[in-house]
Protein backbone atom coordinates (compact mmCIF):
# COMPACT_ATOMS: atom_id res chain seq x y z
CA UNK A 1 0.00 0.00 0.00
CA UNK A 2 1.16 3.36 -0.78
CA UNK A 3 1.94 6.56 1.21
CA UNK A 4 1.09 9.40 0.33
CA UNK A 5 0.98 13.24 1.55
CA UNK A 6 -1.22 15.90 0.72
CA UNK A 7 0.67 19.48 1.28
CA UNK A 8 -2.26 22.12 1.62
CA UNK A 9 -0.11 25.11 -0.04
CA UNK A 10 -3.42 27.70 -1.25
CA UNK A 11 -3.81 29.65 1.50
CA UNK A 12 -4.35 33.36 0.43
CA UNK A 13 -1.71 34.79 3.90
CA UNK A 14 -4.34 37.07 4.72
CA UNK A 15 -2.68 37.02 8.33
CA UNK A 16 1.02 37.53 6.54
CA UNK A 17 0.28 40.47 5.53
CA UNK A 18 2.63 40.50 2.05
CA UNK A 19 2.33 41.09 -0.97
CA UNK A 20 2.80 36.92 -1.65
CA UNK A 21 0.96 34.46 -0.07
CA UNK A 22 3.21 33.17 2.84
CA UNK A 23 3.93 29.79 0.89
CA UNK A 24 6.32 32.24 -1.02
CA UNK A 25 8.31 33.71 1.99
CA UNK A 26 11.67 32.55 1.69
CA UNK A 27 14.09 31.09 4.30
CA UNK A 28 17.44 31.18 3.40
CA UNK A 29 17.14 31.25 0.02
CA UNK A 30 14.16 28.56 -0.31
CA UNK A 31 10.29 29.37 -0.47
CA UNK A 32 8.35 27.67 2.68
CA UNK A 33 7.11 25.20 -0.73
CA UNK A 34 9.98 24.34 -1.08
CA UNK A 35 11.39 23.77 2.15
CA UNK A 36 7.90 21.47 2.99
CA UNK A 37 8.15 19.65 -0.63
CA UNK A 38 11.41 18.53 -0.06
CA UNK A 39 11.53 17.23 3.41
CA UNK A 40 8.80 14.59 1.97
CA UNK A 41 10.90 14.34 -1.19
CA UNK A 42 13.16 12.98 0.65
CA UNK A 43 11.52 10.83 2.91
CA UNK A 44 11.91 7.03 2.28
CA UNK A 45 8.53 6.52 4.02
CA UNK A 46 6.51 8.91 1.21
CA UNK A 47 5.85 7.45 -2.35
CA UNK A 48 3.99 9.93 -3.82
CA UNK A 49 3.44 13.82 -3.12
CA UNK A 50 0.24 16.18 -4.01
CA UNK A 51 0.17 19.59 -3.58
CA UNK A 52 -3.04 21.95 -3.18
CA UNK A 53 -2.12 25.41 -4.94
CA UNK A 54 -4.04 28.85 -5.30
CA UNK A 55 -4.82 28.53 -8.75
CA UNK A 56 -3.91 32.78 -8.77
CA UNK A 57 -0.29 30.90 -8.58
CA UNK A 58 -0.37 27.73 -10.09
CA UNK A 59 2.58 28.91 -12.94
CA UNK A 60 4.56 30.12 -10.10
CA UNK A 61 4.63 26.98 -8.58
CA UNK A 62 4.92 24.96 -11.53
CA UNK A 63 7.85 27.11 -12.18
CA UNK A 64 9.17 26.03 -8.48
CA UNK A 65 8.50 22.48 -8.93
CA UNK A 66 10.50 21.80 -12.27
CA UNK A 67 13.57 24.32 -11.11
CA UNK A 68 13.77 21.79 -8.20
CA UNK A 69 12.92 18.41 -10.49
CA UNK A 70 11.24 17.21 -8.20
CA UNK A 71 10.65 13.67 -8.38
CA UNK A 72 7.87 12.73 -5.77
CA UNK A 73 5.20 15.74 -6.82
CA UNK A 74 2.45 13.47 -8.47
CA UNK A 75 0.07 15.92 -9.14
CA UNK A 76 -0.68 19.45 -9.00
CA UNK A 77 -4.74 20.52 -7.96
CA UNK A 78 -6.55 23.80 -7.00
CA UNK A 79 -7.53 24.51 -3.56
CA UNK A 80 -10.75 25.71 -2.63
CA UNK A 81 -12.14 28.62 -0.29
CA UNK A 82 -11.38 27.11 3.05
CA UNK A 83 -8.75 24.58 4.00
CA UNK A 84 -11.09 21.68 4.22
CA UNK A 85 -11.90 22.17 0.84
CA UNK A 86 -8.49 21.93 -0.02
CA UNK A 87 -7.72 19.36 2.10
CA UNK A 88 -11.01 17.52 0.40
CA UNK A 89 -9.77 18.17 -3.31
CA UNK A 90 -6.10 17.09 -2.36
CA UNK A 91 -7.57 13.73 -0.68
CA UNK A 92 -10.05 12.82 -3.20
CA UNK A 93 -7.08 13.43 -6.25
CA UNK A 94 -5.87 9.89 -4.73
CA UNK A 95 -7.36 7.49 -7.21
CA UNK A 96 -5.78 4.49 -5.71
CA UNK A 97 -8.40 1.67 -3.67
CA UNK A 98 -7.02 2.11 -0.29
CA UNK A 99 -3.66 3.96 0.49
CA UNK A 100 -2.33 5.83 3.57
CA UNK A 101 -2.36 9.89 3.01
CA UNK A 102 -0.53 12.36 5.43
CA UNK A 103 -2.00 15.92 4.99
CA UNK A 104 0.67 18.91 6.28
CA UNK A 105 0.44 22.19 5.89
CA UNK A 106 3.05 23.72 3.93
CA UNK A 107 3.35 26.49 7.13
CA UNK A 108 5.44 23.82 8.77
CA UNK A 109 8.55 23.54 6.40
CA UNK A 110 10.50 22.63 9.46
CA UNK A 111 8.93 18.94 9.67
CA UNK A 112 11.52 16.57 10.87
CA UNK A 113 12.37 13.29 9.15
CA UNK A 114 11.19 11.53 12.33
CA UNK A 115 7.79 12.63 12.59
CA UNK A 116 6.83 11.48 8.92
CA UNK A 117 8.26 8.06 9.60
CA UNK A 118 6.18 8.14 13.13
CA UNK A 119 3.37 9.66 11.08
CA UNK A 120 3.26 6.72 8.84
CA UNK A 121 4.33 3.67 11.09
CA UNK A 122 1.49 4.56 13.09
CA UNK A 123 -0.48 3.95 10.25
CA UNK A 124 0.21 0.30 10.30
CA UNK A 125 -1.59 -0.38 13.27
CA UNK A 126 -4.33 3.01 13.12
CA UNK A 127 -6.45 4.43 11.16
CA UNK A 128 -5.98 8.06 12.52
CA UNK A 129 -3.32 9.71 13.54
CA UNK A 130 -1.59 13.24 14.45
CA UNK A 131 1.11 15.30 15.47
CA UNK A 132 1.52 16.74 18.82
CA UNK A 133 3.50 18.17 21.56
CA UNK A 134 2.40 18.68 25.48
CA UNK A 135 1.83 22.31 26.47
CA UNK A 136 4.39 23.88 28.47
CA UNK A 137 1.15 26.80 29.40
CA UNK A 138 -1.49 26.56 31.30
CA UNK A 139 -4.55 26.26 28.86
CA UNK A 140 -7.80 27.98 29.97
CA UNK A 141 -11.35 28.49 29.07
CA UNK A 142 -12.91 31.84 28.57
CA UNK A 143 -16.21 33.12 27.57
CA UNK A 144 -17.24 36.37 27.68
CA UNK A 145 -13.99 37.34 29.11
CA UNK A 146 -14.22 35.45 32.12
CA UNK A 147 -11.96 32.48 32.91
CA UNK A 148 -14.35 29.65 33.11
CA UNK A 149 -12.17 26.32 33.51
CA UNK A 150 -9.19 25.14 33.69
CA UNK A 151 -8.05 22.10 32.31
CA UNK A 152 -5.51 19.79 34.18
CA UNK A 153 -2.39 21.09 31.11
CA UNK A 154 -1.47 16.83 31.57
CA UNK A 155 -4.15 15.86 29.72
CA UNK A 156 -3.68 18.85 27.03
CA UNK A 157 -1.65 18.61 23.55
CA UNK A 158 -0.49 21.27 21.00
CA UNK A 159 -1.58 19.32 17.64
CA UNK A 160 0.44 19.91 14.87
CA UNK A 161 0.65 18.47 10.94
CA UNK A 162 1.06 15.99 9.15
CA UNK A 163 -2.45 13.76 10.50
CA UNK A 164 -2.55 10.59 9.14
CA UNK A 165 -5.23 8.42 7.60
CA UNK A 166 -6.18 5.36 5.98
CA UNK A 167 -7.56 7.12 2.68
CA UNK A 168 -10.95 5.43 2.77
CA UNK A 169 -11.87 7.14 6.41
CA UNK A 170 -10.65 10.59 5.80
CA UNK A 171 -12.55 10.28 2.34
CA UNK A 172 -15.47 9.21 4.29
CA UNK A 173 -15.47 11.63 6.61
CA UNK A 174 -15.33 14.54 4.41
CA UNK A 175 -18.22 13.07 2.17
CA UNK A 176 -20.19 13.00 5.75
CA UNK A 177 -19.35 17.06 6.23
CA UNK A 178 -19.29 18.17 3.14
CA UNK A 179 -22.10 20.97 3.89
CA UNK A 180 -19.89 22.03 7.34
CA UNK A 181 -17.08 24.28 7.14
CA UNK A 182 -16.08 25.03 10.56
CA UNK A 183 -13.05 22.40 10.82
CA UNK A 184 -9.34 23.58 11.82
CA UNK A 185 -7.70 20.61 10.55
CA UNK A 186 -8.65 16.88 9.21
CA UNK A 187 -8.75 15.21 12.42
CA UNK A 188 -11.71 17.38 13.20
CA UNK A 189 -13.34 15.37 11.08
CA UNK A 190 -13.42 11.99 12.26
CA UNK A 191 -13.78 13.55 15.60
CA UNK A 192 -17.64 15.07 14.19
CA UNK A 193 -18.42 12.12 12.86
CA UNK A 194 -17.20 9.46 15.43
CA UNK A 195 -15.27 7.29 12.52
CA UNK A 196 -12.41 6.24 14.68
CA UNK A 197 -10.11 6.91 17.56
CA UNK A 198 -7.37 9.00 16.98
CA UNK A 199 -3.19 7.49 17.45
CA UNK A 200 -1.01 10.64 18.74
CA UNK A 201 2.59 10.63 17.92
CA UNK A 202 5.14 12.93 19.43
CA UNK A 203 5.66 15.76 17.30
CA UNK A 204 8.51 18.75 17.85
CA UNK A 205 8.73 22.56 19.21
CA UNK A 206 10.55 23.30 15.83
CA UNK A 207 7.74 21.65 13.72
CA UNK A 208 6.34 25.86 14.33
CA UNK A 209 3.45 27.04 12.16
CA UNK A 210 4.51 29.62 9.95
CA UNK A 211 1.46 32.53 10.44
CA UNK A 212 3.31 36.50 10.55
CA UNK A 213 6.29 37.58 9.46
CA UNK A 214 7.77 37.64 12.09
CA UNK A 215 7.60 33.94 12.73
CA UNK A 216 9.77 33.84 9.52
CA UNK A 217 12.71 35.13 12.07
Amino acid sequence: MKNYVVILASGSGKRFGSDLPKQFAQIDGKTLIELSVEAFEQSIFIDGIILVINPLYMQKTLDIINKNNYKKVVKIVEGGNERKDSSYNGVFAIEDDEANVLIHDCARPFVTQDIIERCVKALDSHNAVTAAIKSSDTVVVVKNDILVDMPDRNSLRRVQTPQGFKLSLIKKAHLLSADDSNFTDDCGLILKNSLSDIFVVQGSESNIKITYPQDIK
